[in-house]
């Protein structure tokens, strides 16, 4: 059986000090125009922080804006803690044009509330 563990390390990123995100695996979130949540893998990509990514063509890339702030739903890496709902800024929308993630973006999250 897999042991987790649950930390609140902090880890100094570009100016500021970030929380730590390694324990979620995945976050799910509606949008206003969407008939079902969407729910992606979390990426922690050195170069651009915690991130989901989503493909160019899909519904969801129109309605996402930076600086909009969003109650998200994340997903332990242990699947026997419950989700938490935290919220969620977007901090950048970057499109990659190489590589495996060509015809992509990468959606830069950042939570905004403490984890306790």
């Amino acid at each position: 059986m897999k042991e987790c563990a649950v930390t609140n390390k902090l880890v100094e990123r570009r100016p500021q000090y970030r929380e730590q995100v390694h324990q979620y695996y995945s976050v799910e979130f509606s949008i206003n125009g969407l008939d079902h949540p969407y729910l992606f893998k979390i990426w922690n990509v050195a170069s651009m922080s915690m991130c989901i990514l989503v493909k160019q063509d899909s519904d969801i890339l129109p309605l996402l804006k930076v600086g909009e702030t969003l109650n998200m739903k994340y997903y332990s890496t242990c699947s026997v803690y419950p989700p938490d709902y935290l919220e969620t800024a977007i901090r950048h929308i970057t499109k990659n044009d190489q590589g495996q993630f060509k015809g992509h973006y990468f959606v830069g999250l950042e939570i905004l509330e403490s984890q306790d």
